[in-house]
Formats: structure tokens, C-alpha cells, sequence
């Protein structure tokens, strides 16, 4: 393999994470190349609505707020292209990265910011009302069903977590979980089942989610008899995990057991000396486009300091 181009910094990725690490780095002269990745703009870019991110007190569409990050990283001198990082080389520096399989980079330091991808049904519905009633983030679209009645599927912390934060919110929170019993931690089951406006479905699957242009109900199936229920709501959160996109790297960095990219506490080093990890590919715990910007300022001052004590900056 050879490379056809050097870059000091390369960024893999273009959520809040990706550009924020090149708005740093490319002020901090660092000359840095973004590759944005099959979906640029990441997961913010499905999202409409985005009301708590500081500084726009207003509120402003997922889509974009992205394009104006990247505008902003873009104007610092941020080399940002299309292109798909496929495969990496991390075993000697300069490091190796494969862009859509065609041609490789070397880097002197490379930030990972790919993100993850939430797990979904499957369901044509899904994606259709995806943004208009579908969400995979109760923490990020819960506050626009106040006081309305909403549907929530999963069964593990995350549902059980975000079932308790849309009981807060919302009058009634109906929870679909597949089998007999959650696979939450005990305390956290005990919360949902001693709060009063969670109503648990068990041995229920998600059939079909009804409505034109926005959620109107939810169709379940139970499992055990094949009767089926019809549940007005205005909402409905999947909340059946997230995969981390790390795949291509899991012959380089150490990661936890669903493939979340494990950093240094307190920093975005990994395992292998000057590649770092930023946003939803090393953060299974909070997830929000703000958590994710602030780690790829991180991700890029740690890069600075690491070529700085190369020499190579």
C-alpha cells in the first residue's frame, strides 16, 4: 500500500465531533483533512428540531445546524471532503487510512470521530416518520411531546432510562417490551414499574406505526395470543441500542464489549499513540451533539499537544 497524500491531522467523520476537532485544529495551524463519511453531518442531519444545543435560543433544524458547522470549520482552513475511510493501518507512523477503497493517507495523527448508528425495526413506518413523531433519542425529542401520550420500545437501562425521563414529560408512557421480563437492572425495573403513568406491555412486539404524516398510534402484537392493540400516541422512541460505527477499526484500538472505541478517562487517547476518539463512537453514556462537540475539542487539542511533542507542528 502507498500513500498518494500526507496529512498532519486526518479526521474520520463529520458530526458535531468531527468538524469541532477541525475548527480546532485547523486554527491551531494543524492543516487538518476531514473525511465526512457515508452519512456527513452524522446522526444530527435525521434529526428535525434541535432545541438544547447553547447559542441558539430559538431552536434550529438538525441539517442545518451541520451545515454551519461545517461552513465554520471550512472558513478555519479545514480540508473537508467526501470520501468513506474503508480500511487503516495503525501499526507503524506514519499511520494508514483507506479512503472508499481507491487510495490511502498517511496521517501523523489521526482522530476517530465515525459515531454510531441507533438500532432500529425495521419497519417501513419507522423511516417513514423518522423526525415526525419516530425518534431514537427521548433526551433529545421528548420535550416537544409534553403532556401527550407516547410509546417507547426496548428493555434494557437505555429504554428503562428513557422511559422514566419521558414519564416526567408526558401523561402517559407506554412501554413495549418483547419477552416476560426486561433486561434493565434490577433497580432500574423496579423504577419503571413503581412509577404510575409507565404502562408495560409484555411479550409485545411492534407491528406497525400508524399515521400519514406524523405519529398517530402504535399497533403491538402479543406474542403469546396474536392479539393485536391499537395505542394512540404522539410519539414513539426505539431505544433498542446503538452500534458503534468502529468496525474498521477493531484490529487497531481497544474497545469495550459492544465495540465503543475505549479512551483514556479524563482524555481522547486510545491504546496506539497518536490516534484519538471523539463523539458517539467513545461515548455509550450521554450522546448529545454538545457531550460530542466538546469531546472533538478535546480530541484535537490532545492531537496538537502530541505533534508539538513530536516536533511535527
Amino acid at each position: 500500500m502507498q500513500a498518494t497524500e500526507h496529512a498532519h491531522v486526518l479526521i474520520i467523520g463529520s458530526g458535531p465531533a468531527g468538524y469541532t476537532a477541525a475548527i480546532y485544529a485547523a486554527r491551531a495551524n494543524m492543516k487538518p483533512i476531514l473525511y465526512q463519511g457515508i452519512q456527513p453531518g452524522g446522526q444530527l442531519t435525521i434529526t428535525t428540531e434541535v432545541e438544547n444545543y447553547p447559542g441558539y435560543p430559538e431552536g434550529i433544524q438538525g441539517p442545518e445546524m451541520m451545515i454551519q458547522f461545517e461552513k465554520q470549520a471550512a472558513r478555519m482552513g479545514a480540508d473537508i471532503r467526501y470520501g468513506l475511510a474503508t480500511k487503516v493501518d495503525f501499526s507503524k507512523q506514519p499511520y494508514l487510512v483507506e479512503i472508499d477503497e481507491e487510495k490511502w493517507i498517511s496521517a501523523d495523527a489521526v482522530i476517530v470521530c465515525t459515531g454510531a448508528s441507533a438500532k432500529w425495526l425495521g419497519l417501513e413506518s419507522e423511516q417513514r416518520l423518522n423526525g415526525f413523531g419516530v425518534s431514537a433519542c427521548a433526551v433529545c425529542d421528548g420535550f416537544f411531546f409534553r403532556n401527550k401520550e407516547v410509546a417507547i420500545v426496548g428493555a434494557g437501562d437505555t429504554a428503562a432510562e428513557e422511559a422514566l425521563y419521558l414519564s416526567k414529560l408526558c401523561t402517559t408512557v407506554h412501554m413495549i417490551v418483547r419477552k416476560e421480563a426486561m433486561r434493565a437492572s434490577k433497580v432500574m425495573q423496579d423504577r419503571v414499574l413503581n412509577t404510575p403513568n409507565i404502562r408495560v406491555y409484555w411479550n409485545s412486539e411492534t407491528d406497525e406505526i400508524l399515521g400519514e404524516h406524523k405519529v398517530e398510534a402504535v399497533r403491538i402484537v402479543n406474542n403469546q395470543n396474536q392479539q393485536t392493540t391499537t395505542i394512540p400516541v404522539s410519539a414513539f422512541f426505539v431505544a433498542i441500542g446503538h452500534k458503534p460505527n468502529s468496525d474498521i477499526f477493531k484490529d487497531w484500538l481497544q474497545m469495550d464489549e459492544t465495540g465503543y472505541i475505549t479512551t483514556i478517562p479524563g482524555t481522547s487517547k486510545t491504546n496506539v499513540e497518536g490516534v484519538f476518539a471523539a463523539g458517539d463512537v467513545q461515548d455509550k453514556n450521554y450522546r448529545q451533539a454538545v457531550t460530542a462537540a466538546g469531546s472533538g475539542c478535546m480530541a484535537a487539542l490532545d492531537a496538537e499537544r502530541y505533534l508539538s511533542a513530536k516536533g511535527l507542528v
